[in-house]
């Protein structure tokens, strides 16, 4: 696309230079220079794209864009720059319209479905998938755990859930082009408050329950639950497709008040509380499996899912009210729910004809790690062996805390690495195990430290008897253990059922 077409999709763009340059890719690292790329100089909160721009038109970049707010560091450089550029306000959202742009505005070709919360968006954005998927409607799923249409898998979306605006757009198109419906999106307060989901065209945005997270990010939790708004305000600004706009509410939330003054958009309300659209009624928790009744207006229907936790109620009644807001009848909606076998990662039970049950999730907060150990608790006889990490480079107050909450809901913990990433691996489980030992437990008697993910589970699941639980939380989907020095692999599922095989004679994995 040229450059002076590109521009013109942006409202407060600025051309500076030649606009008949041809524009093929956007980046937002220098680094990644190639022919045709546009750099967009993005501030950032370890580094500021703007300082970089030397090294991207050093490197032969086709175009750049940059802040107004900092002409300060561009201009001395374009003054013998042959470079073009474009102008902005904000270069975030900016390339977000860019590359919606240089895709073919995708999201306008789908319905697109966003979903938001502290917990249980990936689960729900795959319960949601599934659901769509089995009734014959052609889905794009984009989540933590997986990225795919139908079974043509997406490039994976790295250390962020959402990814950046040019690598979502990319599957967008990659959605329509394999001749998709919708589109499922698992939208995070990182992604909402950086952008990446502008020009994504919502249709029906969606909420679990909204609690505390990524405060390090955001500073507040009124910053954080402000974020997660911004997936109600698309609605208003979306354009029209045939859908009609929806916002799909939990009313045993109470944060659905704040969420529903944000649009005007339909409201449609979940929960088992409250007088909701969608309701359940009559839940009865199996060993591995949750039935119910699910109610709308006259109608109720029997159901159940294939999770033992009573968030998962909530996850079915949400799915319900998405898909039925995306077109389908009740009726329809409630093979999805009985079919669907779990997320990846996400209470999943790895069961190799063992005595005790070992279960992996990706509970890495406080509070999520209490849900777990909770619903787990309820189904236990035995003693219920806890292993996990944090990670780094995040919110640092949830070590001790998640330390505290596994002193007070488990009976072993086992405390190792989950992805350092650039910190120091030690520094990180030493503030996980002062959580454990002010809660009066003690090394050796209530806990230990193996620090290598593969020994820990090994010695987790070496350790337990028959009707105990083990517990692998914090990675969930993921395949690897990132250090500062480099990676090591380590699939939860995978190493679970290498060492259940060998601890058990004639199993197979």
């Amino acid at each position: 696309m040229r450059l002076a077409e590109l521009a013109s999709h942006l409202s407060d763009a600025t051309l500076l230079g030649d606009g008949d340059v041809n524009v093929s890719r956007l980046i937002y690292d220098s680094r990644e220079v190639r022919p045709g790329s546009m750099f967009f100089a993005i501030p950032g909160l370890a580094a500021d794209g703007h300082n970089y721009l030397q090294q991207a038109i050093e490197a032969g970049v086709a175009a750049v864009a940059v802040e107004a707010a900092r002409e300060a560091i561009w201009r001395p450089i374009f003054e013998n720059s042959p470079s073009p550029a474009l102008l902005v306000d904000n270069t975030r959202s900016g390339l977000a319209v860019a590359a919606a742009a240089l895709n073919g505005f995708p999201a306008r070709k789908l319905g697109i479905i966003g979903i938001t919360g502290t917990d249980g968006k990936t689960s729900l954005s795959h319960l949601v998938d599934h659901i769509l998927t089995a009734s014959g409607r052609r889905s794009g799923l984009i989540t933590t755990a997986e990225c795919r249409v139908g079974n043509m898998k997406l490039p994976e979306t790295g250390r962020f859930t959402t990814p950046e605006a040019p690598e979502l757009q990319a599957m967008l198109a990659q959605v329509v082009n394999a001749g998709g419906q919708w589109a499922v999106l698992e939208a995070t307060s990182h992604g909402l408050a950086q952008h990446r989901l502008d020009c994504c065209e919502v249709d029906i945005a969606a909420v679990t329950v909204v609690g505390s997270d990524h405060l390090d990010f955001h500073g507040s939790r009124e910053a954080y639950v402000q974020a997660k708004g911004r997936l109600f305000q698309f609605l208003d600004e979306s354009v029209g497709k045939g859908i009609t706009k929806t916002a799909v509410l939990n009313f045993d939330d109470p944060i659905h008040e704040t969420y529903a003054a944000l649009t005007r958009a339909r409201v449609v309300s979940y929960g088992v509380d409250l007088d909701a659209d969608f309701r359940a009624t009559s839940v009865v928790p199996g060993p591995w499996r949750t039935a119910f009744n699910l109610t709308s207006g006259d109608v109720s229907l029997e159901a159940d899912v294939a999770t033992p936790a009573f968030f998962s109620v909530y996850n079915a009644l949400a799915a319900t009210a998405i898909c039925v807001s995306a077109g389908m009848d009740l009726a329809s909606v409630i093979p999805g729910l009985t079919t669907w076998k779990g997320a990846p990662g996400r209470m999943e039970l790895i069961d190799e004809g063992q005595p005790f049950a070992v279960v992996v999730d990706f509970a890495h907060a406080p509070d999520s790690l209490k849900r777990v150990l909770g619903v787990l608790r309820d189904r236990s006889r035995g003693r219920l062996i806890a292993v996990f990490g944090c990670i780094g480079e995040r919110d640092r107050d949830r070590r001790f805390a998640m330390g505290v909450v596994a002193a007070s809901d488990a009976d072993f913990t086992i405390v190792t690495d989950d992805n350092p990433y650039t910190e120091d691996r030690d520094a990180i489980i030493a503030e996980i195990v002062s959580g454990l030992e002010a809660a009066g437990k003690r090394a050796g008697h209530d806990f230990a430290v193996i620090p290598d993910r593969r020994e820990a589970i090994a010695q987790a699941i070496g350790m337990a008897v028959d009707e105990d639980t083990v517990l692998l939380a914090g990675k969930g989907h993921e395949t690897q253990v990132h250090l500062p020095g480099g990676a090591y692999d380590c699939d939860d599922r995978e190493v679970a059922r290498t060492v259940l095989h060998d601890l058990l004679p004639g199993s197979s994995v």
